[in-house]
């Protein structure tokens, strides 16, 4: 099989060698529907070897072009399209009064624009809403109504829809129409129709009154007003696109919460310190540096604990609820808040390096990304404006050949224009994956991309690797069987422990750390006398007694019951251990990896689910089947090399299945690369977390299950609001073409349409794991299953 990373030459020199290419992600201004976006699509698409993906509701572009075309080049093409663009690169230093626009916060510029928007809306708001009154209430119609109405409708048929009018005029220039085009159109025609009925049409004589129909009336020999509609467009359009706004913006709340994360500034330890050190921006820290972790602040970066103890809170990394423990030697990661003690912790990553840092670019490449029924809707909305205008100008002559009232064929014309919404449709996917990426990564769920989303929903079958992925990894001793009249198992235990300390061997690691956790107050002294011997054991002096800790070999001398522990512990998989002390054998010990107390249920669930579990591990037959036997999986395939799990995933796609590899180490890249969908454990090997599409932080199996369902949920999401966007327009364009609709209840129902689609997907935030009744994740008090020993 040929690694994704492959780099040996091939046999023959091939005809061409393709440029190199680079990825640049740009921030894109002025986007304000599905065609805005296809318009930049296709102007960046059009230089020689760039593709771009835009997203409308991140309002970023992400590009991979050959190094011959610059990001200069690349910014000019966009602004050649009529929008605004600069290179989008994440500040290093995370500030808490300067955060970069990437995590989700606005930068100075994008605050002022606001700022100007909201007042744009107040003052819209403030003279639209006499007229709209008046207008809609012909018993309040005093003498000479009609001219106040038209008075303040000028302010905002002019000022207030003026970024229409303007986003409108730049697309013309370039030969482009998008959503704005609709809607300055609709202003324009209103209002310049209501202008002829006033100074030419008879409207302005005093004492016209004007009822108000949400159906065109028929035409009664007076030009009608559409000042309501003048209004109304802009008025219902800016409220709307300043909610949908806010409410994109809420759906990256979980990054911009990793992104605050990060501290602003650490305390450094140097010698001569004392007990405080002197603090310095976070960005100034060095891998090697040693920096203090006070009660109540987050740890700074990712390193390893040097001195103290404490329990770190990692629910915003992780999604782990409970508190961690940690101490000398453990490994703790960038923000994670201290709940306990203090620490000294010696930085082992920094600034782009760290988990943090990791899990946010992740979560910002899937925001980016598409679906392909997004590229479909796309699509679409690349020819629904033009479209639009075509059927608007249809309509108009049709309704004038056919002899109806002028009047009335340019309502028709204008609701047709008003009606329009492709923002509905360019909205429907990246919101809810906006939102549900979001709730992954709060959920401890990393997707690397749409594509990967889609396949997460239909995958059938899942591999799962067993150390590490099923297993915690770590070896530890799971049983203590003493000789009858013999020494203490305890006392036993702790002799062996005192003469493994000579030894590096992961089993002496095990028992070591066991009889510390059960005899924390009896220090173990040092070693005399000590020897090894490879593949067999060690020897030594403790206490005075000479102790051996060694494979057993012939059962037929060892006094009972220790036969039978040796036996038990082989046929589960376990590594038995003998310690012999003063030439007695005493105790055997069952050495082995443990079965994260999760995994039964993990299973289990994906079982419900409809997937069928495999399990797949380098380790012996034995302890594969005793790991099988716990969790109730049949199809189980051991002693297996990377050749050969891979070799697994090529055999279940042939035959039709839809494969998800679920690792967590080098020997599972291969795999994870070559599967429909690659899943690892957060606390893998950077090999097996480059490989996958989906990276599990959270230390709990229940991850796998919770990441299919809300696979399943956003999906489903996305049609919905996708059968809202498509349906809204096939009912409510016809409806208007035929002179049923009036302009304002249009724009009315255009704003509402990308609300709902808006609203719809922010239901994605709060979804959590189980369905509507939110059963909690967490391990009920169920015991932790010992087992083999690892590979």
């Amino acid at each position: 099989m040929t690694s994704p990373s492959r780099s040996d030459a091939p046999a023959s020199p091939p005809a061409e060698t393709p440029a190199p290419s680079r990825t640049t992600t740009l921030t894109v201004g002025g986007m304000t529907c599905a065609a805005c976006v296809g318009r930049v699509e296709r102007k960046l698409g059009r230089l020689d070897g760039v593709a771009a993906t835009v997203n409308l509701a991140t309002g970023r572009a992400t590009v991979r072009h050959p190094a011959a075309v610059s990001v200069t080049d690349l910014v000019t093409t966009v602004e050649a399209a009529g929008f605004t663009a600069r290179p989008h690169e994440p500040a290093p230093a995370p500030d808490a009064e300067d955060r970069p626009s990437a995590a989700g916060r606005p930068d100075d510029g994008d605050d002022d624009a606001a700022r100007a928007e909201r007042h744009r809306l107040l003052v819209t708001v403030a003279l639209a809403l006499p007229v709209l009154v008046l207008s809609m209430v012909p018993g309040w119609q005093f003498r000479n109504w009609q001219w106040l109405c038209f008075v303040l409708a000028a302010p905002v048929a002019v000022w207030g829809a003026a970024p229409f009018h303007a986003r409108a005029l730049r697309g013309l220039r370039h030969g482009a129409a998008t959503m704005d085009t609709l809607v300055s159109l609709g202003v324009v025609a209103s209002f310049a129709w209501s202008a002829y009925a006033l100074f030419l049409g008879g409207a302005g004589t005093p004492g016209m009154t004007m009822p108000f129909s949400l159906l065109p009336a028929a035409g009664d020999g007076t030009a009608h007003l559409y000042l309501e509609a003048a209004v109304g467009v802009p008025l219902f359009v800016l409220a709307g696109r300043r909610m949908e706004a806010r409410a994109r913006r809420g759906t990256g709340a979980a990054l911009r919460a990793l992104a605050e994360l990060a501290a602003k500034d650490v305390e450094v330890r140097t010698d001569g310190d004392g007990e405080r050190g002197r603090r310095i921006p976070v960005d100034r820290l060095r891998a090697g540096d040693r920096f203090l972790v006070r009660p109540g602040e987050r740890v700074a970066t990712d390193g390893t604990v040097v001195e103290g103890g404490s329990a770190l809170d990692l629910s915003l990394i992780s999604g782990e609820s409970r508190p961690v423990e940690v101490g000398p030697g453990d490994a703790v990661v960038g923000g994670a808040l201290n709940s306990g003690g203090l620490l000294e912790v010696r930085a082992d990553a920094v600034g782009a390096d760290t988990q943090l840092a990791r899990i946010t670019r992740l979560v910002e490449d899937a925001q980016t990304g598409k679906t392909k029924v997004q590229r479909l809707a796309d699509a679409v909305a690349a020819v629904f404006v033009p479209g639009v205008l075509t059927v608007s100008v249809t309509v108009l002559g049709f309704w004038l050949g056919a002899g109806a009232d002028p009047q009335s064929a340019i309502t028709a014309a204008v609701a047709v224009l008003v009606v329009a919404c492709p923002c509905a449709l360019g909205l429907a996917t990246p919101t809810a994956l906006l939102a549900a990426t979001g709730r992954g990564a709060q959920l401890g769920i990393l997707v690397r991309g749409p594509e990967a989303l889609e396949r997460l929903r239909r995958i059938d079958t899942v591999v799962l690797d067993k150390t590490g992925t099923l297993t915690t990894g770590r070896m530890s001793v799971t049983a203590l069987t003493a000789r009858t009249g013999g020494l203490d198992a305890t006392e036993a235990l702790r002799l062996a422990a005192v003469v493994e300390q000579g030894s590096e061997h992961p089993l002496a690691r095990a028992i070591g750390a066991d009889a510390a956790a059960r005899l924390p107050d009896r220090p173990l002294p040092p070693v005399r006398d000590f020897a090894a011997t490879p593949g067999h054991g060690v020897r030594g002096t403790a206490d005075g007694h000479r102790v051996e800790v060694t494979r057993p070999g012939d059962l037929t001398g060892l006094p009972a019951p220790l036969p039978e522990a040796v036996h038990t512990a082989e046929t589960a998989g376990h590594t038995a251990v003998l310690v012999t002390v003063d030439g007695t054998p005493e105790t055997v010990l069952a050495v082995g990896d443990t079965l994260r107390p999760d995994g039964y249920r993990a299973v289990d669930h994906l079982r419900r689910l409809g997937l069928r579990p495999v399990l797949a591990t380098g380790d012996r037959e034995a302890t594969a089947r005793a790991i099988a036997g716990h969790l109730a999986i049949t199809e189980v395939h051991a002693g297996a090399s990377p050749e050969d799990k891979a070799a697994l995933v090529t055999t279940l796609k042939e035959q039709g299945a839809r494969v998800a590899v679920v690792g967590d180490g080098v020997n599972d890249a291969a795999a994870l690369a070559l599967a429909d969908l690659g899943i690892a454990m957060g606390s893998g090997t950077d090999a097996a977390i480059g490989a996958a599409d989906v990276t599990l932080v959270r230390e709990d199996l229940q991850a796998i299950p919770d990441a299919v369902r809300l696979a399943r949920r956003t999906l489903g999401t996305i049609r919905g609001n996708l059968v809202w966007a498509f349906g809204y327009n096939l009912v409510t364009l016809p409806l208007a073409a035929v002179g049923l609709l009036s302009p304002m209840p249009a724009a009315a129902a255009m704003s509402a349409s990308s609300l709902l689609v808006v609203g719809n997907s922010l239901r994605l935030r709060a979804w959590r794991p189980g369905g509507p009744g939110g059963r909690d994740r967490r391990p009920h008090g169920r015991r932790t299953r010992p087992h083999g020993e690892t590979s």
